[in-house]
């Protein structure tokens, strides 16, 4: 069982920037790619970014790109978020997200198996 905690959301002006940051632990842990993704009010949980763990080849949703950037750490089974020029509809709850060794990579929240508690970005205008 992978255990995820998310930290370093928080309120922020639009334009400003926050790293995201979530460990992973458990027994062993590995993992094919780690993944954020993120759910506003009244709507839907959206694909963010993901990071091969391997590799760590990155993929980004097309309103992020050039502003955000996934990075990780394997020595600390640690996954970044760095955010930057934020906007207000950047406003939601993030969550790490692992796809288990074997299943890939995918933008498809059905993909991973594990999930953060989510950290709430807040972005003023």
């Amino acid at each position: 069982q992978v255990q995820l905690v998310e930290s370093g959301g928080g309120l922020v002006q639009s334009g400003d920037s926050l790293r995201l940051s979530c460990v992973a632990s458990g027994r062993t842990f590995s993992a094919s790619a780690m993944a954020w993704f993120r759910q506003a009010p009244g709507k839907e949980r959206e694909f963010v970014a993901a990071i091969s763990w391997s590799t760590a080849l990155t993929s980004y949703a097309d309103d992020v790109k050039g502003r955000f950037a996934i990075s990780r750490d394997k020595a600390k089974n640690t996954v970044y978020l760095q955010m930057n020029s934020l906007k207000p509809e950047d406003t939601a709850i993030y969550n790490c997200a692992v796809a288990p060794v074997g299943s890939g990579w995918s933008t498809r929240s059905g993909n991973y198996d594990s999930w953060g508690q989510g950290t709430q970005v807040t972005v003023s205008s």
